[in-house]
């Protein structure tokens, strides 16, 4: 093997880590942003567990994240409560950012 394919493969494993971590970073950012929309919608007991579900199976809809928050943000219309698709964005952000953190944390 020469040099430029073990890099080839190195680079490989990398990228293969890289989009493990941002699922598993994903994946918690969303879980958080239900458990935090559960609570302004009154959603309790095993019922949060169906929405962590059903926010999470939203994100796979499309990439991006237009998807979560259009689910999150109808979610909040449907029951009246005034929350606005900046509010949601911006707690994506802090949840992502939290959830990097542990990911990484993990890892080590």
């Amino acid at each position: 093997m020469t040099t430029f394919d073990d890099r080839e493969k190195s680079y490989e494993k990398k990228f293969a880590l890289d989009q493990d971590l941002k699922f598993r970073a994903e994946s918690r950012r969303n879980k958080r942003l239900a458990e935090w929309a559960a609570v302004k919608l009154g959603i309790t007991g095993s019922d949060v567990e169906e929405y962590i579900k059903a926010v999470r199976k939203a994100d796979l809809a499309e990439a991006g994240d237009a998807d979560v928050v259009r689910k999150v943000k109808q979610d909040f219309d449907d029951k009246g409560i005034a929350v606005d698709e900046a509010e949601i964005r911006a707690k994506l952000a802090e949840f992502l950012a939290q959830a990097v953190s542990e990911v990484e944390a993990d890892r080590s």
